[in-house]
């Protein structure tokens, strides 16, 4: 039976396929230690420009294996031709999958810019319909509160983001942020262009702020003066690092149902003592089990 503390918030998580058996260990401990919070689902990356696809469809498929939870697996146009990412799209679909994140994806390390494939698709929304063709996947695509980086303005990216949701996207997943203010004026900004799926907003709770500011500056995340000033001083002690950063996310979670938000995904970086934190200060409990008279 689930505690009726958890009942009102739901919670996903994303994890990135490791590069060693250490990694490998420490995914599947994270993922172990945050199933009793029932997540909605689990959202398993490609590395930049598809380089880890095959680690990804194996992780997923041991998801489906092993564990009770819902696998979401990335797809990406980036490094394929249609012909391929639709064959794996299937296969998915034949082994249990029933979620995809359909993204354009990032360019191969060393390129800056994205290329399509020859023979691939041109964009998430070309994705998007082609993947409702073959299969009722529920199909979640990317938002960007701040803007996507490679956006020659706001009302591009929402445009974007439309042709998306028109093409069959079944919810948004946005990119992380830290200013509570600006994933709210995107809200108001995809009501406005008609988008009417639901809106996840991401959340990144800062293990690393060193790391979490050099993914910052790809992804287009702003790092508020606040913010910095917070962890300043902190390199060297990790456990008041760690309460300040529960402390952050938790606030910007707790102001973020105030205004109405009812799903939080967690971008963990397959470590699971933060983002569980958090889940508990914001009233996601473990499932209880009855037991036995």
């Amino acid at each position: 039976m689930a505690n009726p503390a958890n009942r009102h918030i739901a919670v996903s998580f994303e994890f990135f396929p490791p590069a060693d058996d250490a990694g490998e260990a420490r995914l599947w401990e994270t993922i172990n230690q945050l199933a009793p919070l029932e997540p909605e689902f689990l959202s398993v990356t490609y590395g930049a420009g598809g380089s880890t696809q095959v680690h990804t469809d194996r992780i997923v498929r041991r998801i489906l294996k092993e564990t009770r939870q819902c696998p979401t697996a990335h797809l990406t146009c980036v490094g394929q031709s249609r012909a391929e990412v639709l064959e794996r799209a299937r296969n998915w679909w034949k082994a249990g999958v029933r979620s995809i994140l359909a993204l354009r994806g990032d360019p191969p390390k060393g390129e800056h810019t994205f290329q399509p494939h020859p023979d691939g698709f041109q964009h998430a929304a070309e994705l998007v319909g082609a993947l409702k063709e073959i299969a009722p996947f529920t199909i979640g695509v990317g938002g960007y509160p701040e803007v996507h980086p490679c956006s020659p303005s706001e009302a591009a990216d929402t445009e974007n983001l439309k042709r998306k949701v028109d093409a069959g996207a079944d919810r948004i997943i946005t990119q992380y942020f830290f200013e509570t203010a600006d994933f709210l004026r995107f809200r108001d900004r995809c009501a406005r262009a008609g988008i009417r799926v639901p809106i996840i907003p991401g959340v990144m709770p800062i293990f690393n702020f060193t790391k979490v500011q050099r993914f910052s500056q790809g992804c287009g995340a702003k790092i508020p003066q606040w913010l910095a000033d917070r962890f300043d001083g902190l390199d060297a002690d990790p456990e008041t690092r760690a309460l300040v950063a529960a402390s952050v996310a938790s606030e910007q979670c707790n102001h973020l149902i105030a205004e109405g938000v009812r799903h939080f995904h967690f971008y963990t970086l397959n470590r699971y003592r933060l983002t569980y934190a958090v889940c508990r200060a914001i009233g996601v409990a473990p499932a209880v089990t009855a037991k036995a008279a």
